[in-house]
């Protein structure tokens, strides 16, 4: 007996090894990293880290070339652009590193030391002109002492403050800056030095201290002031040989100051300069008002 077919069973009969069917998959987004990148991974590899090196070296050029242009802080830039060449140079070997900073850095650093060079030899040539070209040392006899030495104003002499004819002592030595005035000499005056201090060493065999009183007052424009350091008084003997106060270390009584001065401001005090005994009253004194300016030489008595 045959078993009736129902209308569509046919059409929901399973083909044999038939795979289910199922429906299709969105499309992948597409990859926007870089060339090779096939995966956020490789694309976090393929990036180049930051460079930290390259990022000091920038820094310390751009601070050095700011110093490099500021001519009372030259030094600090001198310091720091090398230290910033020499790192970016470094940077630029480091693989896998960004190099941009680093060839910022070695091009500040670069034209940074170019330009404090031109800002050094400025100031150079600026302090040179007004020290030696302007011709601003000028020396001045005590009144008394001109008046004294009328009478023979007719015999000719060198120049005054030469060391063929050092200007008497109280003579004002003067420049731009400073105003220097000797007002005493005393010779033979080691006892006084020696006691003055307990760590004074006695003068040499065939020697003498010598103490030298003199001012020193600024007379220059510089807000910040100057120190008496500026000034230096030194002794020259009769055979031409400068000794100076510091090449013995001594304190002398009532030593002058080296405190800062200001317009107006006068330190007044001694040094104490070891001599020959022999011929201590036969040297001249060497004064310099001010570290670039010109001698000027004084008598001894």
């Amino acid at each position: 007996m045959t078993t009736p077919e129902l209308p569509g069973a046919s059409s929901q009969q399973t083909v044999p090894h038939q795979q289910p069917q199922f429906p299709p998959m969105p499309p992948m987004p597409p990859n926007y990293g870089p060339p090779g990148a096939s995966g956020p991974q490789e694309y976090a590899k393929a990036k180049k880290q930051r460079n930290t090196i390259g990022l000091v070296a920038l820094i310390s050029a751009i601070v050095g070339f700011i110093f490099a242009c500021m001519p009372g802080a030259l030094i600090i830039g001198w310091v720091l652009l090398p230290i910033a060449f020499i790192l970016a140079i470094v940077s630029l070997f480091l693989k896998d590193k960004a190099k941009g900073m680093g060839i910022t850095a070695l091009i500040l650093s670069i034209v940074g030391t170019i330009v404090g060079f031109a800002v050094f030899f400025s100031v150079v040539t600026s302090s040179a002109k007004d020290a030696f070209g302007s011709g601003d040392t000028k020396v001045s006899a005590p009144t008394a002492e001109a008046a004294g030495d009328a009478p023979a104003a007719a015999k000719p002499a060198a120049k005054a403050g030469t060391r063929e004819n050092p200007s008497p002592i109280g003579s004002v030595v003067e420049s731009k800056d400073w105003k220097v005035v000797v007002n005493s000499v005393t010779l033979a005056a080691s006892d006084a030095v020696v006691a003055a201090n307990r760590f004074n060493d006695a003068p040499a065999a065939g020697s003498e201290y010598i103490l030298v009183n003199y001012s020193a007052t600024y007379v220059g424009d510089d807000a910040n002031g100057e120190t008496p350091s500026f000034v230096s008084v030194a002794y020259v003997t009769a055979d031409g040989k400068t000794i100076n106060a510091y090449d013995h270390n001594v304190v002398a009584p009532e030593e002058i100051d080296s405190n800062t001065l200001y317009k107006g401001g006068t330190a007044t005090g001694n040094i104490a300069i070891q001599v020959p005994t022999a011929t201590a009253g036969q040297g001249v004194l060497a004064v310099r008002p001010g570290m670039m300016a010109d001698k000027v030489f004084v008598a001894v008595k």
